[in-house]
């Protein structure tokens, strides 16, 4: 009887639900994004099924639907994103591919959207879907924009190139007021790098000033005494990035004695996120 039971589930194992052996689920850093920012989409894969799986040699081995959940039907896909790469996943073992889908599905409306990932596994001929994963893209308010000419390096005879700076506030969850940052062309039309600057308190207005390397200094209030410093220079990079304090006085910026904005006021508090790190050389002089 014994060994009638054992050949009895052995002949069973196949039928057994593939999604029990082999889980594929999407992981997002945040629910809320604006649109035009950064999203990246994490799949992970996990492994129970008792053996080694191959998977990443076939370009749609890894696939992507996206589908509107406020009646938009289904998102429009530009392109597939390119994730291949070769690897084995032994049994009990995890795996995560980190994709961005922005340049590959239009986000331009502001909506609820569901992301759905699909894995193809070649060597049982079987794709495997994970549970739709939820997300909004919301519009920002417009605080203030500017058009600014990228300096050029050397002497040139075309016309400088035309960016434009823009800070946008967007209320995050309902709860929480973030500061974006925003880079496009002139036009902007074409959107260079979009990302939060952190949250701020509903009280304050950022101050902001651009320096003669076209540099965007950005100073706003994100607590009750704190205040976030940051400077981003032309192609969308953050150059400083630090923490001041109201001690005495409030921090604010000024232009110093050799012409160069800062932070004048209040007291700076080293933080493990500063750019450049605590323990680099201070970078304060743009």
């Amino acid at each position: 009887m014994k060994v009638l039971a054992l050949l009895l589930v052995f002949a069973l194992a196949p039928l057994a639900p593939l999604g029990a052996q082999v889980s594929v689920e999407v992981v997002l850093d945040q629910e809320h994004f604006l649109s035009g920012e950064n999203l990246t989409a994490a799949v992970r894969i996990t492994n129970r099924s008792g053996q080694t799986l191959h998977l990443g040699g076939e370009a749609d081995w890894l696939t992507f639907a996206l589908e509107s959940r406020d009646g938009g039907g289904i998102g429009v896909k530009n392109s597939e994103p390119a994730v291949r790469g070769a690897f084995t996943l032994e049994t009990t073992k995890v795996a995560t591919r980190r994709v961005e889908l922005l340049p590959h599905f239009d986000l331009a409306r502001a909506g609820r959207y569901n992301i759905i990932a699909s894995v193809r596994i070649k060597d049982w001929d079987q794709t495997l879907t994970s549970k739709p994963k939820s997300f909004d893209i919301i519009n920002g308010a417009k605080l203030w924009s500017q058009d600014f000419g990228v300096p050029a390096e050397g002497t040139t005879n075309r016309s400088p190139e035309v960016r434009k700076y823009t800070l946008e506030q967007a209320n995050y969850l309902r709860t929480q007021l973030r500061l974006y940052f925003r880079l496009t062309d002139a036009n902007g039309e074409r959107v260079l790098k979009v990302f939060s600057l952190g949250p701020m308190v509903s009280f304050g207005t950022p101050e902001h000033q651009i320096d003669q390397a076209s540099n965007l200094h950005i100073l706003f209030q994100n607590g009750a005494r704190a205040f976030s410093y940051t400077v981003i220079n032309p192609d969308g990079e953050i150059l400083v990035r630090q923490t001041h304090s109201y001690a005495g006085t409030r921090p604010q910026l000024q232009l110093d004695k050799n012409g160069r904005l800062t932070v004048a006021g209040g007291a700076r508090q080293l933080m493990a996120d500063d750019v450049p790190a605590p323990n680099a050389p201070d970078l304060n002089a743009f």
